[in-house]
């Protein structure tokens, strides 16, 4: 190079597909540079070939020319000289560029929603430093500048039509949404923020008390493994206990056979050596006869005869009663009878062991006092996505009125179309109570399903006429339930407060009125519940009608 003192751009020797310092660097005709490998990647399996900077394309792949930049860049790499990373200040394809750069952008710090537009840290400085600028609204890069501005008349969209539930510009408030409910955009944001607010408080208590039930499963898993392991350790010193007892007795039969055979055998040979006695005697005896039957002289015959000695007291054989193999057969037989009553114990009890279950998820007993009851309440609101357009809702929307007259309501999927309902934003799971104070000829007290069907007058959207919700009728001179389109007759104090009573878990949900502090059970539904629950409210009976969910806590 001539001139090493001259000051070159990084920028102007890397690549602008891999954002890289170029490699094999080679010009295409419209005098663009890329690496080699890049160009080609970038054009194979395309039919136009074009500059990815310039966009001219080419009716044939162009020949890759290399020039001069390649020795060029390889004195720039001995000399120091490195790309820089691909994420450190130009904007990649997932970036927001600066729409002041020319050539290769760099990645945007800010957007301004004044001006509409995103600046890198350079071209950002005069919103720091110019005085009408320094009031514009600086935000994180955006890519959706563009959607603060108007389709129909290119202007900025500074407000919020409440009629229509849309942003829209001055000139707007002109024609299409002339004489409609509108207020600042910054205004608007500010009453979404209160809401927002809100639900992140009911979400963050939602947080807490669903942390609060993981440690008390936890603890459950800690007890469950903690009795399972005292079960197991109990039971085999038990079956310990059991087998020694067992071999206990399993020796004391064998010593008492043992001793008893040691008896018996002993007896028998003492019986035995007399008779071998006795047998001696006899036959010795028997010797003495015969010599004398053999005496032939009859004198001396008679002579010795008177004098032979008195035979001996026999030995009284016949109270021997030989019964091979038989002598123990009544202990056989007692263990015999034994082992059975033991076997049938055994069974009989196991089925009892075997049998029993462990629910570590049962629910607590109802309450039996409002006080219990309070214990399970939840504050509740309706839902104006849901509420039916002739319903109005108020006291910070726990309370319906039914209105003969449609209100303002936006269209929403969510809402009732025909039926006069409207349910609880708050899903409902676990343990949970609440009380609706009505007035005016009636009110459906109810709990539904979220998937419940809103629109059209069929029986799938009304409150007890299908398997998605249940519902207590209530009016001045009577009560009833209704569920799957069934309805049950209620008898019980007429009261203008209901209690809900809600274990979704167990499947229990209670009616109750209430009367004071006095609660009379009205109807008590056991089921199996497959979602979280709404609570729900329905008036159809007279204009001025109103139910209200009450402050409890």
């Amino acid at each position: 190079m001539a001139q090493k003192g001259v000051q070159l751009d990084r920028e102007t020797f890397s690549c602008s597909i891999c954002l890289d310092l170029l490699k094999d660097p080679v010009t295409i005709p419209c005098g663009h540079s890329y690496c080699m490998n890049c160009i080609k990647h970038h054009w194979d399996g395309k039919l136009i070939h074009s500059c990815p900077q310039c966009k001219q394309s080419f009716t044939q792949r162009p020949v890759l020319l290399k020039t001069m930049l390649a020795a060029l860049v390889e004195e720039l790499k001995k000399t120091g000289l490195q790309a820089a990373p691909a994420d450190h200040c130009y904007a990649g394809a997932e970036d927001v560029a600066c729409d002041v750069c020319t050539g290769r952008k760099l990645r945007a710090c800010k957007s301004c929603l004044v001006c509409l537009a995103s600046y890198c840290d350079k071209h950002l400085q005069g919103h720091y430093e110019v005085g009408p600028l320094k009031k514009h609204k600086l935000v994180e890069p955006s890519k959706k500048l563009q959607e603060n501005i108007c389709s129909r008349h290119d202007e900025v969209m500074k407000l919020f039509c409440r009629t229509d539930q849309q942003c829209i510009c001055l000139i707007c408030t002109m024609d299409d949404h002339k004489g409609h409910n509108t207020v600042s955009a910054a205004a608007e944001r500010t009453e979404r923020q209160r809401e927002l607010e809100g639900s992140r408080l009911n979400i963050q208590q939602r947080i807490q008390d669903r942390e609060k039930e993981v440690k008390l499963l936890q603890q459950e898993v800690e007890a469950v493994n903690g009795s399972a392991d005292k079960a197991v350790e109990d039971s085999e010193k038990m079956f310990t206990e059991l087998i020694r007892l067992m071999e206990k007795r399993s020796s004391d039969v064998k010593q008492q056979v043992r001793s008893q055979q040691k008896r018996e055998v002993s007896r028998v040979k003492e019986l035995q050596e007399k008779l071998e006695q006795e047998i001696s005697e006899l036959k010795r005896r028997d010797t003495e006869l015969k010599l004398l039957s053999h005496t032939e002289d009859h004198n001396q015959f008679l002579h010795s005869y008177p004098s032979l000695p008195a035979l001996s007291e026999p030995t009284h054989s016949s109270s021997i009663n030989i019964r091979p193999l038989r002598y123990f057969e009544d202990v056989t037989a007692a263990l015999s009878a034994v082992r059975d009553k033991l076997q049938d114990v055994l069974r009989e009890e196991w089925t009892n062991v075997s049998s029993t279950e462990v629910d570590v998820l049962l629910s607590a007993a109802e309450p039996t006092t409002r006080a219990g009851f309070l214990q399970y309440s939840q504050e509740i609101t309706l839902d104006p996505n849901t509420a039916n357009t002739e319903l109005l809702l108020s006291e910070g929307s726990r309370k319906a009125t039914y209105m003969e007259q449609d209100q303002s309501y936006s269209n929403h999927p969510d809402r009732f179309t025909y039926y006069e309902q409207v349910l609880s934003r708050e899903s409902l799971t676990g343990r949970c109570y609440w009380e609706v104070e009505w007035r005016g000829e009636g009110v459906f007290v109810a709990v539904a399903y979220k998937n419940i069907s809103r629109a059209g007058s069929g029986t799938e959207c009304r409150f007890g006429l299908n398997d998605k919700s249940w519902s207590l009728n209530c009016n001045q001179n009577s009560y009833s339930f209704l569920y799957n389109n069934i309805r049950t007759p209620v008898s019980g104090p007429q009261s203008s407060r209901v209690g809900v009573y809600l274990d979704q878990r167990a499947g229990v949900l209670s009616f109750y009125s209430i009367i004071s502090e006095t609660m009379t059970l009205l109807h008590r539904v056991q089921t199996t519940f497959t979602q979280p629950l709404h609570a729900g409210l329905c008036l159809c009976y007279h204009n001025g009608d109103t139910a209200e969910l009450c402050k409890l806590k």
